[in-house]
């Protein structure tokens, strides 16, 4: 039987290191095993403003068909006022995938969303060439950004912010009632959608998380990529956080901070042992980003204990942390329907884990399904419960992992994990396409 066809478009694709680069990155090779041969279209490595990482592209398979489309420089389009990737790229994308679909044959698009403004691509490219098209969400197109929080002074909503927020919110209807078919990493993000837009009741919906491959760790093991950060072996105890500190995350961290200074207090000697370390939390790849977490751990008086490296790191370097770390640290937001990128990665690195989510994440959900006490600490908030009412919680669950550290790797349920495999959820993608071929 002849496999299907399909393009998926995806501004961010290795050698881009963002987090959206791993929503093709890990799907798109699976696919075959299912029945759907991609092609993933996306753009020029030059267009891409962050660093890029020349070992990720060498973990995409050599038989995946790539073909990149030009974008408007930033160093230019940045004097107008526009950085964004998704407008930068827009027509060269468009002109890339009508040369295809006039040449070839393709029964099925995936277009996958940040940055949202490709999005407008599959009304245009359906309209055009009869195919259709399924939408996919990392995140959501319409959020707080612009509403409560922005590009101003310290994360407050801006003209440019909420102009944008207008944009979104007369653009995405467009977009999403000419998808046949809508996929997001959690049900909370496209619930959310359906609220706004009820025609999204009418077509096919289905929650992919972000999962990952253990294939990864498997190349992570043969680079024998050095831990440049921390001493696993100096006696302490290593806790490590790896993101972006969300401009809603702050209950989070805060409450965080709340439980590690009631440590200081009921457990001295746990605390005296403990470090906890920020990765990647300014989301940016080069400069001199201001800290974000350190004037809050200061305010707590727990500046001794915790450490900030605001740059964003690789994705293998990120995998090394986690590997490396003598427990994992996983933060949510005041957003419900927010997922991380690297729940699955944390859970294929074995080490006990700390996650301090709202009680309506699908982290939650996962967590429950997959691991299990005494090295695995869900700690849930909501409105009517804050984050910060729950930093007792977060303390005893510290005072736990330190007193009662893992040395050997730990093996999750296999079979609940499994689910969460790049694998498992490229079938799960490849059911969708076949619902809308």
């Amino acid at each position: 039987m002849t496999a299907r066809r399909v393009l998926m478009i995806a501004p961010h694709f290795p050698p881009d290191t963002g987090a959206a680069t791993h929503r093709v990155r890990l799907l798109a090779p699976h696919l075959r095993e299912f029945g759907w041969d991609p092609t993933v279209l996306t753009v020029e490595e030059s267009a891409n403003e962050g660093r890029r990482d020349p070992e990720l592209e060498a973990m995409v398979p050599r038989d995946l068909r790539v073909v990149r489309a030009p974008a408007w420089g930033a160093s230019w389009t940045r004097r107008l006022g526009i950085g964004d990737l998704g407008l930068r790229a827009f027509t060269g994308l468009y002109r890339e995938a009508a040369r295809l679909l006039s040449t070839e044959k393709f029964d099925a698009l995936f277009i996958t969303i940040f940055p949202t403004y490709p999005a407008l691509l599959g009304p245009m490219l359906k309209s055009r060439f009869h195919v259709p098209f399924v939408l996919d969400y990392i995140d959501p197109w319409v959020s707080a950004w612009g509403a409560e929080v922005g590009g101003g002074k310290n994360g407050s909503v801006d003209l440019k912010s909420r102009l944008t927020r207008i944009a979104a919110l007369r653009l995405e209807p467009i977009a999403v009632r000419a998808a046949d078919a809508v996929t997001a990493v959690s049900a909370g993000t496209y619930e959310i959608i359906r609220e706004r837009i009820p025609e999204l009741s009418g077509i096919p919906c289905a929650a992919i998380p972000y999962g990952g491959d253990a294939a990864d760790f498997e190349y992570l093991r043969q680079s024998r990529r050095p831990n440049q950060w921390f001493d696993r072996s100096d006696g302490n105890f290593h806790v490590c956080y790896v993101g972006t500190l969300l401009p809603l995350g702050f209950e989070t961290l805060r409450a965080v901070f709340r439980g590690l200074a009631m440590l200081r207090e009921s457990a001295p000697q746990a605390y005296e042992q403990i470090r906890i370390h920020f990765f990647g939390t300014s989301n940016q790849t080069a400069g001199n980003p201001p800290q974000r977490v350190m004037p809050v751990a200061r305010e707590f008086g727990v500046e001794s204990r915790v450490s900030e490296h605001a740059l964003r790191v690789d994705y293998l370097d990120a995998l090394t942390i986690h590997v490396e770390a003598s427990a994992i640290l996983l933060m949510g937001s005041n957003e419900p329907h927010y997922t991380a990128s690297k729940l699955y990665p944390a859970l294929l690195s074995g080490r006990p884990l700390l996650a301090v989510y709202h009680a309506e994440s699908s982290v939650a959900e996962i967590m429950k399904r997959v691991t299990s006490p005494p090295y695995s600490h869900l700690i849930t908030y909501s409105a009517a419960d804050p984050a910060e009412g729950r930093a007792s919680d977060i303390s005893m669950a510290l005072r736990s992992l330190v007193e009662n550290p893992s040395t050997a790797q730990i093996a999750w349920r296999a079979s609940e994990l499994d689910k969460l495999s790049a694998r498992s959820l490229a079938g799960e993608l490849a059911h969708v396409l076949d619902l809308v071929a």
